[in-house]
């Protein structure tokens, strides 16, 4: 078994620097409006969302976002604007899905079946939305947009970044409950962005691995703004029910690392593989898994109770997922036995040598970076400045962004090139159903009624149904019979 498919969405925090008090919606419209790349404008088929099914197999009578949505109508006709001009959906060329998701832009790649396609379209994302904000400030006469890829704004506001995968349904849920908790709760170690300080332990001084760790508050729960859970319960797969889930994990960061992106993605895969494969890994499995997300956010060697009994490091859990994966993968393909070399190079030198992480893992990388200023400043963790200083780190602007800086300086490792992200830009992943939408808005964006991950709708009536499109070869098909 393989993950078929494989996405990305990323919420980015937003701010107006000279407002005292700017608003985030409005800031997001006028963002998305700024977008001139070519795209499908306030045509998504909300008619085809469904957020209220359940894995565990129920269906819930509202959620955190309703409610938000409720109060947005119910001020309607105060505004000048609709609940749809809000959300400024786009869907571009690329297959992609640029929207305003309440408060904040959010970026959802479009379906790829490799890691290393899904993390050019992920940087790809970075850029059209940094291009947005460019053009946006020149409307406002300077710079006083700025745009944030990270998960906190230090005022008890956290914003997601979910990576989604294409699951089996004949998996029981069980099996992934148990088999991927141990693995989520320890997947920080490398996956981590990093975060100064703590809003969930206030006596924490220092650098802690995730932003989201402070907000996670149990294991299973449908909710994505509330309750935020290691594992979402949400049964939407975008594709044939009867046989995939789509697995939407919210406890992830955004990381600026695409080797961070890449390592913490493909591990899951071979993860999910292991577990649909039916390989057992009870001993790993935890006492209070999500107590121990941010214990192992805030010390990375912290003995951790199993539920058997005993006790377990982070490092010792996930060393213990790589060998396995190991020993059922290596030699498969090129792609998985990259992950698997790096993955274990990363776990190995996080044991031995951790300093040698400071260019490819964004924890390390803020932590040698943060740890030089400090001592060139005379200042410790609890200065206010650090906290400034790990905002900048996520900010897109290129002249105030410090991983942009890094990167630029040649001091962080660069997976891609120049090119692969100039094309993610512009063209969709191949032998994905994200072919078939980007090529239509592409070619007949002014004839397309309606769009959505599942189907295009055309004036004419004609409908592109995408649900089970899933294979190559499938989308191949649909290409040469419709745009060909």
């Amino acid at each position: 078994m393989s993950v078929p498919l494989l996405g990305l969405e990323t919420e980015y925090g937003i701010v107006r620097e000279d407002l005292e008090n700017s608003d985030p919606v409005e800031e997001s419209m006028k963002l998305l409006q700024a977008c001139e790349r070519k795209s499908v404008f306030c045509k998504w088929a909300y008619s085809q969302e469904n957020s209220h099914l359940d894995m565990r197999g129920f269906r819930v009578t509202s959620l955190a976002q309703d409610e938000e949505e409720d109060a947005f109508c119910a001020e309607d006709r105060k505004r000048s604007y609709s609940y749809l001009d809000m959300k400024c959906d786009r869907v571009l060329t690329n297959g992609a899905r640029f929207y305003n998701d309440h408060t904040h832009p959010e970026y959802s790649t479009p379906e790829c079946n490799s890691v290393l396609s899904l993390v050019a379209h992920d940087v790809a994302g970075e850029r059209i939305v940094a291009e947005c904000v460019a053009i946006r400030n020149r409307e406002l006469g300077g710079n006083s947009l700025q745009v944030f890829k990270n998960n906190t704004d230090y005022s008890g506001h956290s914003y997601g970044t979910h990576d989604n995968y294409l699951i089996p349904r004949e998996t029981p849920f069980e099996d992934v409950v148990n088999g991927l908790a141990p693995f989520l709760v320890t997947r920080q170690l490398y996956a981590g962005a990093g975060k100064v300080g703590s809003e969930n332990a206030d006596d924490f001084q220092g650098l802690q691995l995730a932003q989201r760790s402070d907000f996670i508050e149990t294991l299973l729960s449908i909710e994505t703004m509330t309750k935020r859970p290691l594992i979402n319960t949400r049964d939407e797969p975008h594709a044939v029910s009867s046989r995939y889930r789509r697995l939407h994990l919210i406890l992830g960061d955004a990381n600026m690392s695409a080797y961070a992106t890449a390592l913490k993605v493909g591990s899951t895969v071979l993860v999910l593989n292991l577990i649909a494969s039916g390989e057992k890994l009870a001993d790993l499995e935890l006492a209070d898994p999500v107590a121990d997300v941010l214990r192992v956010s805030l010390d990375r060697t912290t003995a951790l109770q199993r539920k058997t009994g005993g006790t377990i490091t982070a490092l010792e859990i996930q060393e213990a997922y790589v060998e396995a994966a190991e020993k059922a993968f290596a030699g498969k393909n090129r792609e998985w036995d990259w992950i698997l070399a790096e993955w274990k190079r990363t776990l190995d030198e996080l044991r031995h040598s951790p300093e040698k992480l400071s260019d490819r893992i964004d924890w390390a990388i803020k932590e040698k970076l943060f740890t030089e200023f400090m001592q060139s400043e005379g200042i410790g963790w609890e200065d206010p400045w650090l906290k400034s200083l790990d905002l900048e780190y996520h900010n897109l602007d290129p002249e105030r962004g410090l991983y942009l800086g890094l990167q630029q300086e040649g001091a962080v490792h660069s997976l891609l090139n120049e090119k692969e992200i100039a094309r993610a830009m512009e063209s969709p992943p191949d032998g994905t159903r994200a072919k078939i939408r980007g090529q239509a808005v592409a070619q007949d964006a002014e004839n397309i009624k309606s769009i959505h991950w599942t189907g295009v709708e055309f004036a004419s009536g004609e409908l592109l149904d995408l649900t089970g499109v899933i294979c190559p070869e499938e989308v191949e098909s649909i290409l040469n019979e419709q745009f060909v």
